[in-house]
């Protein structure tokens, strides 16, 4: 089954909520209507309600039983709860004057809303940076117990075959040590196994089995010991370079005791850089879908778009988002 008619078919009919802080770009009112006409998910669009309904008549887009929030009328007493919660939170980090102010952020306040449990996710990102979508993230319902940072992952998928694979990290982590690269290697899995790929999880390198000796290769296989440690039922391997943990004929040459080289379906990078170049040249030379990026480890889902997206991607990128609510 494709991907996201299988997606839909484990969301539908659970009426999840995912809230769009942005919502008077017209890429994300759109996605919202078809959200909804599709009754996949229930939206909430954040913004100045006149805005967003004049954007929509505009653009020919349906908003009926859409939920529209404007932080500027919302309740007074529905408001100072979520002051509090925030002050709360933060742990004296933020006073109630600060957060009044902080809360008027749309990122923030529509972080507030998956925190109190009022959606179940949010997707920002399409005229916001990832700092501004991750901050608020990190900083309310900040990371899994067990897990240090969250990571940013890409379901790569190609063809009707439904090729598909997980390429980690490739959006947030610029030099993970090795703790924080086992960590990403689970989540990593755990991500798969949501989006119907059975995870062998590839740590790479560009050494195969201590074919080279450098620091970079030992975080690596330091990062394996330590991830056997937290799942020693998931199947994780590494050092393997990309070809050892692709292709079974150098897999048989180079890691012939290896249960993950020659198949893996999720390639964790080393490091931001490799992970960023690794998941666009795939995009681009091997005719990749790249879906993502998906934050993985916090404790309730919060997407990042690209600011390059474009309407289908909000759809999409909501659809996961929800799915990840299934965990919770």
């Amino acid at each position: 089954m494709d991907l996201f008619e299988s997606l839909k078919a484990k969301i539908t009919n659970r009426q999840f909520k995912i809230v769009f802080p942005e919502g008077t770009e017209p890429r994300i009112i759109g996605a919202a209507a078809r959200l909804n006409a599709d009754r996949i998910l229930k939206p909430i669009l954040i913004g100045a309600t006149n805005d967003i309904q004049q954007i929509a008549a505009a653009k020919g887009f349906n908003l009926d039983g859409i939920t529209i929030i404007d932080p500027q009328e919302y309740p007074t007493a529905d408001f100072e709860k979520m002051v509090a919660a925030f002050v709360e939170r933060r742990k004296g980090k933020a006073t109630p004057e600060q957060a009044q102010t902080i809360l008027q952020d749309p990122n923030y306040f529509g972080t507030m809303l998956v925190y109190l449990n009022l959606a179940d996710g949010m997707v920002s990102g399409a005229v916001h940076s990832t700092g501004d979508t991750v901050r608020p993230a990190l900083q309310i319902i900040k990371t899994k117990p067990g897990v240090q940072r969250t990571s940013g992952a890409f379901i790569m998928q190609r063809g009707r075959d439904n090729e598909r694979y997980l390429f980690s990290d490739c959006a947030i982590n610029i030099n993970p040590n090795a703790q924080e690269l086992a960590e990403i290697a689970v989540e990593s899995a755990k991500t798969a196994e949501l989006f119907d790929i059975d995870p062998k999880v590839a740590l790479l390198s560009f050494s195969t089995m201590g074919s080279a000796k450098a620091d970079e290769v030992t975080k690596v296989q330091e990062a394996v010991r330590i991830a056997h440690e937290i799942a020693p039922e998931l199947d994780i391997d590494g050092d393997l370079q990309f070809d050892a943990a692709y292709v079974p004929v150098v897999a048989n040459q180079k890691a012939p005791d290896s249960k993950v080289a020659g198949q893996a379906t999720v390639f964790v990078f080393p490091e931001l850089q490799s992970g960023n170049i690794g998941y666009k040249i795939a995009q681009r030379f091997g005719n990749f879908e790249a879906i993502g990026p998906i934050l993985q480890g916090l404790n309730q889902p919060i997407s990042d778009l690209s600011r390059g997206s474009n309407e289908e991607d909000v759809y999409k990128l909501a659809i996961i988002t929800a799915a990840q609510a299934l965990q919770n």
